[in-house]
């Protein structure tokens, strides 16, 4: 196994790869994609995640070095519209997991989380005497606003974000677009947060579904990928849109520098500020010095 040492950091990795209808096999440290009479190399250590459309099958061995390189694997169903399951390398530091779950548990340091990350969103400081709920309506007319300046600079109608995942073909091209497009992102997001030890579920914002904390930091970059991605896709055209909104979320991801910035923005709105990168070190609770030293026999020492 590569060890964190070796092995890119999520800002040098491409954001995700999607495959369907397809085989999966180890090739030496890569793996190779079998689809029609073709074959493709992907380095592991180059992705950020990796997504399983209906028709892959894939390997044992590939799985293994996956998880090797750090490389998040989800399968998901078409459309992107169904989120079946993820496999995460554990390959993150626990000390960014222990500050996360400090801060979620103490309802004022929470507060102050969520009150960074609206503040992100808006790029500005919003005035300290607005309550949370007042936030958060300033913060729906500016995604109301949002949608409604990209509807008119792409020339495609829209009449609110409106969909039913049970009746996915009766709503408009661009809430499946939108849809397609925000998969995209949640499934970069998670990847990045695994890479470095936070956890999905603990979110500060959204609560109470696995993926709370995915939902948290997406929301703050959607306005600069996701949004004009799905409105751009669905300008050009309504056929194989599904890939199209793929593709154009790729080039924003791109042009926003999306994987050089998620670890650095979410340890920012976090307060965390250790970027050592070095092995984890095992430690002991201990109910007098907090911690001890792991790996070693204390049998001396307790006399």
């Amino acid at each position: 196994m590569s060890s964190l040492r070796t092995l890119p950091k999520a800002r040098d990795r491409i954001s995700f790869l999607y495959f369907e209808h397809c085989r999966i096999e180890q090739d030496d440290r890569a793996i190779a994609v079998f689809k029609e009479k073709s074959k493709f190399f992907v380095p592991c250590a180059a992705i950020g995640t990796l997504l399983l459309g209906p028709g892959t099958s894939i390997t044992h061995a590939a799985i293994k070095t996956l998880a090797d390189n750090a490389c998040e694997v989800q399968w998901v169903g078409q459309d992107l519209m169904r989120f079946y399951a993820n496999g995460r390398s554990g390959a993150g530091n626990a000390r960014r997991l222990i500050h996360q779950a400090t801060l979620w548990a103490d309802s004022i340091q929470r507060l102050a989380v969520v009150r960074r990350m609206y503040e992100f969103r808006f790029d500005e400081t919003p005035d300290e005497n607005l309550s949370l709920q007042q936030i958060r309506g300033l913060e729906g007319v500016r995604v109301r606003t949002l949608y409604q300046h990209w509807s008119k600079k792409t020339g495609v109608d829209w009449t609110g974000r409106n969909y039913k995942t049970e009746d996915w073909d009766a709503a408009t091209p661009i809430n499946r677009a939108l849809s397609i497009a925000n998969t995209c992102l949640y499934a970069v997001c998670q990847a990045a947060l695994h890479s470095v030890g936070y956890s999905p579920a603990l979110g500060f914002i959204h609560t109470g579904k696995p993926l709370s904390f995915v939902y948290d930091i997406a929301d703050m970059y959607k306005a600069e990928t996701t949004v004009p991605a799905a409105f751009e896709a669905v300008a050009e055209t309504y056929f194989d849109l599904d890939r199209h909104v793929r593709q154009k979320c790729r080039e924003r991801f791109s042009d926003y520098r999306l994987m050089g910035q998620l670890v650095r923005d979410i340890d920012r709105v976090l307060g965390f500020g250790d970027d050592d990168e070095a092995e984890p070190i095992c430690f002991l609770w201990d109910d007098v010095l907090e911690s001890v030293e792991g790996g070693k026999n204390w049998a001396d020492k307790e006399g």
